[in-house]
C-alpha cells in the first residue's frame, strides 16, 4: 500500500539528523515538514494538521508530548512517533499512555522508523475508511469492504432490491448472509414493514408447519389459542429463511405453493389466508446437489434460484480483512468499555496471514477475544486464539519434508547455502533493490551491504 504525498511534521532539534531523516522520508514520497523547536512546531500546525508527526522527546523549549498534547486537542488522533537518545522504559510507558503510537530510541534506524510509519500511516487509512464508510450507509449497504468482490455484490444487492421475487443467498457459515439480507430489505419498498429471520435448522421438524403459518385453538394437543405464525408476522415486509436446506420435503410443497399464491393455511383452519410476504432464502448447501440427491424439492430451487447471490468468503476478499478487524476491534473494545486500541504490526500480518475458515463471524470472535485478553491498548499475537498464532509454524512444519533414513543427508543444503539462495530470490524479487530487500530480510542496508560485499558483490552491482 503506498501513501506517497502523505505529509510528516519532523520535529528534531539535531539539524544533521534532522536532515537525514527528511532526505530518507522525501525518497518515499512523502512531503516532509521540518521543525527544530517547540516555536516551529507550533508554526507549522497552525498552518497545516500533517498526517504523522515524528517528533523528538526533549527540544530547546519543551518536549514532544506537549506537541502531542496541542495536536489532540486541534485535530484528533494523528500518529504520533516519539524519538530520543535518552529513553528509558518509564519515559516510552508515559509516552504511550499520553496517546503516542510509538516510541524509538537514538540512534535510530532509519528503516525501522520508515517501517513504523507506513505501518502508521496504514492503520490511520483504514480508521478513515470506517468513518466514511459509517456516514455512508448508502453507499455500503451497511457491509464493509472495498473489494471487488464486495462492490459486485453490493451492486447485485441494489438491483434484486427493485424486485418483488424471491432471492436465494448462498454462502459458507459466517459470511455474513443474513447481513446481505437486511440490506436487499432496507433498499426494497417494503424497507418500513417488518423483516423477519428465522433458523429453519433451529425448528422441530413437528413444529415447523406451525411456526411458518399459524395454527387454531384446538388444532393439536397443547394448542389452547390460535396463534399467527412467522408469515403472517412478516406480512407486507420480508422473511428470511436462513439455512434453507435444513427444510423437510413436506414444508417445501407447502412453501412453493405460498410463493406461486401467496396463500397460507394455518394448521387446522378450514380457509386460506392471502399474505403478501417476500421470500429471502440464506443457505450455505449446495442445493443443486440436495436436488440430485433427493432432499431438496427441484421446482422450488428453480423458482428460489433466479435471483441467486453469492456472498464470497473472507478469503476471496483478503484485502478486507485489515478493515474488518479494526471494525471488529472498536465495536469489541467499545462493549467492553475500553478506550481507543489498535493492532500490533505483528498481530497484523498474522490476521492478514490466516485463511479464515469460519469467515467474517471468525474475525469477530477472534477479535472480541483479543480485547478481552489484552490488559493494554495495543493487541499483541499473545492475544490472539491459538490456531491464528500457530498457522505460521504449523505451515512451515507441513511444508518440510520429512527427513528419513531414505534421504541423502548429504543432497541437503548447508545454512550459508540455504541463506544465499534465500537473499538471492529477495534480491531478485524487488530487482535489486537494496532497501527494500534489506527491508524484506529484517535486516538493515550496511548488514546487507556487508554480507553482499563478503560474496563479491559490491554495492553499485
Amino acid at each position: 500500500m503506498s501513501f506517497a504525498g502523505a505529509t510528516i511534521l519532523l520535529v528534531e532539534d539535531d539539524a544533521s539528523l534532522s536532515r537525514l531523516l527528511a532526505e530518507e522520508l522525501e525518497a518515499d514520497g512523502y512531503t516532509v515538514r521540518v521543525a527544530g523547536s517547540m516555536a516551529d512546531a507550533r508554526a507549522r500546525l497552525a498552518e497545516h494538521v500533517p498526517d504523522l508527526v515524528v517528533s523528538d522527546l526533549r527540544l530547546p523549549d519543551g518536549d514532544g508530548l506537549q506537541i502531542l498534547g496541542l495536536l489532540q486537542h486541534r485535530a484528533g488522533h494523528v500518529p504520533f512517533v516519539v524519538i530520543t537518545a535518552f529513553g528509558t522504559v518509564d519515559q516510552a510507558v508515559e509516552a504511550l499512555k499520553a496517546g503516542a503510537d510509538d516510541f524509538l530510541t537514538k540512534p535510530l534506524s532509519t528503516d525501522h522508523l520508515r517501517l513504523k510509519i507506513r505501518r502508521l500511516l496504514a492503520q490511520a487509512d483504514i480508521s478513515r475508511q470506517l468513518a466514511e464508510m459509517r456516514g455512508q450507509g448508502d453507499r455500503t449497504l451497511g457491509l464493509l469492504g472495498d473489494s471487488p468482490v464486495m462492490d459486485r455484490l453490493r451492486t447485485e444487492i441494489r438491483q434484486v432490491s427493485r424486485s418483488h421475487a424471491a432471492v436465494l443467498i448462498n454462502g459458507e457459515s459466517g459470511t455474513g448472509k443474513e447481513l446481505v439480507a437486511r440490506a436487499i430489505h432496507r433498499q426494497s419498498e417494503r424497507r418500513d414493514r417488518p423483516f423477519v429471520a428465522v433458523n429453519c435448522a433451529g425448528i422441530p421438524t413437528e413444529l415447523m408447519e406451525s411456526e411458518f403459518f399459524g395454527h387454531e385453538a384446538g388444532a393439536f394437543t397443547g394448542a389452547r389459542h390460535a396463534r399467527k405464525g412467522l408469515f403472517a408476522e412478516a406480512n407486507g415486509g420480508t422473511l428470511l429463511l436462513d439455512e434453507m436446506g435444513e427444510m423437510p420435503l413436506p414444508l417445501q410443497a407447502k412453501l412453493l405453493r405460498v410463493l406461486q399464491e401467496g396463500r397460507i393455511k394455518p394448521v387446522g383452519a378450514d380457509q386460506e389466508e392471502a399474505v403478501d410476504v417476500r421470500i429471502l432464502a440464506a443457505t450455505h448447501v449446495d442445493l443443486q446437489r440436495a436436488v440430485s440427491e433427493g432432499d431438496f424439492r427441484e421446482d422450488l430451487y428453480y423458482r428460489l434460484e433466479t435471483l441467486a447471490l453469492r456472498v464470497p468468503p473472507l478469503r476471496d476478499r483478503s484485502d478486507d480483512v485489515g478493515l474488518l478487524a479494526m471494525h471488529f476491534l472498536r465495536d469489541a473494545s467499545r462493549r467492553q468499555g475500553r478506550g481507543f486500541m489498535k493492532l500490533s504490526e505483528v498481530a497484523s500480518r498474522l490476521l492478514l496471514d490466516y485463511p479464515f475458515p469460519g469467515n467474517v463471524r471468525e474475525l469477530a470472535s477472534a477479535m472480541e477475544r483479543a480485547v478481552t485478553f489484552c490488559e493494554g491498548d495495543v493487541i499483541l499475537p499473545e492475544h490472539l486464539p491459538d490456531r491464528i498464532r500457530k498457522r505460521q509454524a504449523g505451515v512451515q512444519m507441513a511444508s518440510d519434508a520429512p527427513l528419513t533414513e531414505e534421504i541423502s543427508l548429504a543432497r541437503l543444503p548447508t545454512l550459508e547455502q540455504v541463506q544465499q539462495d534465500h537473499v538471492s530470490r529477495v534480491m531478485k524479487a524487488v530487482d535489486g533493490n537494496k532497501r527494500r530487500a534489506a527491508q524484506i530480510l529484517g535486516i538493515n542496508r550496511r548488514t546487507l551491504y556487508r554480507w553482499l560485499e563478503n560474496r563479491g558483490v559490491s554495492r553499485n552491482d
